[in-house]
């Protein structure tokens, strides 16, 4: 099952890739769910149960065509947001660090950055705007002291997301500012959709990327996570409770522009393409801070 945050409503995109099309879900379900996505999320194992049952090709006069300009983040208000870092080996290296052995750096995004999947982006004045390509998990179900066999239960689904990253004001002293540094505006775009893991042969191993105006800048598997899904919402779940439509960045692979020799970040004009396998892509254009001379 697919679910996409259309205009601030949830609906169930149908069709194959390249030719979908979106049901509203409170229309199929006739107000049993919706149309909001935090209701959707709070009642994720009815939704569910209710949408293994239905046969949607039925309902073909009732779809509609994506206008992408109308896609919202797939869980648009959390409770929480948890971004991890460092959570693959060349990722690690390339920004000076030991791999993590027991739990990844664990931040946040503040749910103001959130955005859909195409945007046009401002860039802070006098910063270094860098990419960053992740997958996103949304919890599904309440979550607290589980183990990693378990945590798969847990998640609704999956959606691509960028950890826009402004690096000056994230790195400099006399502590770094993980949260605000990646939390200006639009600086978390996801989607297009969320995904159930049942969509997926094997959801531990999709290939992500992106580009930078058509240059590869990023390309990974998740299957080098060092700290799968399910191991950090195990973890996770161990110290804090998780709640439906919580967002969990789980870490980018390398390739990022602070890792660069030279260094490299998004300039006016760029354009930043992002993808992952079985999930879809995100589109942000890069634009100056109308306040820059």
């Amino acid at each position: 099952m697919r679910i996409a945050n259309i205009d601030n409503r949830a609906a169930l995109v149908v069709g194959e890739e390249g030719a979908e099309r979106a049901l509203d879900l409170a229309t199929a379900s006739h107000g049993r769910f919706g149309p909001e996505l935090p209701a959707v999320y709070d009642a994720w194992n009815d939704v569910t149960a209710w949408a293994a049952e239905q046969d949607f090709s039925t309902l073909a006069d009732d779809s509609f065509p994506i206008d992408r300009a109308l896609l919202g983040a797939p869980s648009p208000t959390p409770r929480q947001v948890f971004a991890v870092g460092l959570n693959y080996h060349a990722h690690a290296a390339e920004s000076g660090f030991e791999s993590p052995t027991h739990l990844p750096p664990v931040f946040t995004k503040y749910v103001s950055s959130f955005t859909g999947p195409d945007t046009d982006v401002t860039i802070p004045a006098g910063g270094n705007v860098d990419w960053e390509i992740e997958l996103v998990a949304v919890i599904g179900r309440e979550t607290s002291n589980i183990d990693d066999a378990g945590a798969w239960s847990h998640v609704a689904g999956l959606t691509a997301g960028q950890d826009i990253s402004e690096r000056v004001s994230q790195l400099r002293g006399p502590a770094p500012q993980f949260g605000l540094g990646k939390s200006f505006p639009g600086f978390s775009p996801q989607g297009p959709w969320l995904v159930t893991p049942d969509e997926f042969a094997n959801p531990d191993d999709l290939e992500l990327g992106c580009t930078v105006d058509g240059e590869e800048v990023q390309k990974g598997r998740t299957k080098d996570l060092i700290f799968p899904v399910a191991a950090l919402i195990a973890a996770l779940s161990h110290t804090v409770t998780l709640y439906p439509g919580d967002v969990i960045f789980t870490g980018t692979p390398s390739g990022v522009g602070v890792g660069r020799d030279p260094q490299r970040f998004l300039q006016p004009g760029e354009k930043l393409d992002s993808w992952i396998e079985g999930i879809g892509q995100l589109h942000q254009s890069f634009v100056a801070d109308p306040g820059t001379k």
